[in-house]
């Protein structure tokens, strides 16, 4: 469309040393946070504000419940994505899944869905006010058609979703986006950095007002980005991301349980995620994209994309934070930084780390078939309690 076909690369900070003067920070530059180490290993016990999940994949029917009660053991709330098989596209189709996850919940949890939307051509802009005003619907993802699971109903004409984006900035309900184009001849390792620039940043600077979060960031690009804007916009960091590369993923051999979308990029990218996630920054948050499959669907000639991260992502990050000495920062990133986005309140209630091989499973079985749960290559030496 014409009101994105702006050049955009001269509007925000390329460089690392741009960005950072750009934005200002909140710990030492990347390759001076290692030497941070004074108190590593001498802390045994973390308690936390419960943690919220600002990216979670639940599915539904047989899935659902057997997924859901990973979720539920260690978070409190969590941005529930819309792409089922039909998609959920409306006020109506949101609540009686709320429903479906509430009814699928064991006895005695106590876990709130928040719901989204799924965004397209059709969307209706007083359907999401009023699912909105509701309380119901506490965002709106957009996904460019054929760019993940289930994405086939998503946007390819940004100029007929502009309405709702407007809406949207008015009532202050945020977008999550996924940021990746769909061009074949765009290389994927390049897709996420090309969507900014073509897609992104042209949404903004249209539609002013509009909260955006950029959801499972994967790039130095997207980091710097997210740094160089003001606080309209956030981002997501998955679990995932900060572990791997995408020599995990194709050195050796496939990897298939390590393949997800948006792709693992390169070790600087890794280490730019590190760096954010671990900042501090208010900007950034979890969300895990914790998206089960089953080992016959990821082992496919054609196998699907998400790694199952939600029975070990608390101890995961325990210990990337510990590493990278910065576990007074972990409340932040899982508890705080998020509700401060979309305007919620933080958990009262509290989760506790401790010291001490967990006891998790490599896989959980479903009525659908076993789901293999994300393998961080490292053993882990955090628990929840």
């Amino acid at each position: 469309p014409s009101w994105a076909s702006a050049p955009t690369r001269k509007a925000w900070p390329r460089s690392r040393r741009a960005a950072q003067q750009a934005m200002p920070r909140t710990r030492p530059p990347l390759f001076n946070a290692r030497k941070t180490h004074a108190n590593r290993g001498n802390m045994t016990s973390l308690t936390l504000a419960r943690p919220d999940d600002w990216h979670l994949h639940l599915r539904d029917g047989a899935m659902l419940r057997a997924v859901l009660p990973w979720t539920a053991r260690d978070f409190a709330r969590a941005i529930i994505m819309p792409n089922l098989m039909p998609p959920v596209v409306t006020g109506a189709q949101a609540a009686a899944y709320r429903d479906r996850i509430r009814a699928a919940l064991p006895e005695g949890a106590t876990f709130e869905p928040l719901m989204t939307l799924y965004l397209t051509e059709d969307t209706d802009p007083d359907d999401v006010a009023a699912a909105h005003a509701s309380g119901l619907v506490k965002a709106i993802k957009l996904y460019p058609a054929g760019a993940t699971t289930n994405s086939a109903s998503g946007v390819t004409d940004f100029d007929a979703v502009r309405p709702t984006l407007e809406r949207m900035a008015e009532i202050g309900l945020p977008l999550c986006v996924h940021g990746e184009v769909t061009d074949p001849d765009i290389d994927i390792f390049d897709r996420e950095a090309v969507f900014i620039d073509r897609v992104l940043d042209p949404i903004r600077r249209a539609t002013p007002g509009l909260r955006v979060v950029m959801e499972h960031i994967t790039t130095s690009d997207a980091v710097d980005y997210a740094r160089a804007q003001d606080d309209t916009l956030g981002a997501t960091i998955t679990t995932h991301h900060l572990v791997i590369n995408r020599n995990h993923i194709l050195a050796g051999g496939i990897k298939p349980h390590y393949y997800c979308l948006p792709v693992a990029k390169r070790e600087t990218h890794r280490l730019a995620l590190r760096n954010a996630a671990t900042s501090g920054e208010a900007r950034f948050f979890l969300g895990t994209d914790s998206a089960p499959h089953t080992d016959a669907n990821k082992l496919l000639p054609c196998g699907c994309a998400g790694c199952f991260t939600a029975p070990n992502t608390l101890p995961i990050l325990a210990q990337v934070f510990e590493e990278d000495g910065a576990l007074d920062r972990l409340e932040a990133f899982t508890s705080r930084n998020g509700p401060a986005f979309y305007r919620l309140p933080v958990n009262t209630d509290t989760v506790t780390l401790t010291k001490g091989t967990p006891d998790l499973p490599t896989h959980i079985d479903t009525d659908e078939g076993p789901v293999t749960v994300f393998n961080p290559g490292f053993a882990l030496h955090w628990r929840v309690t």
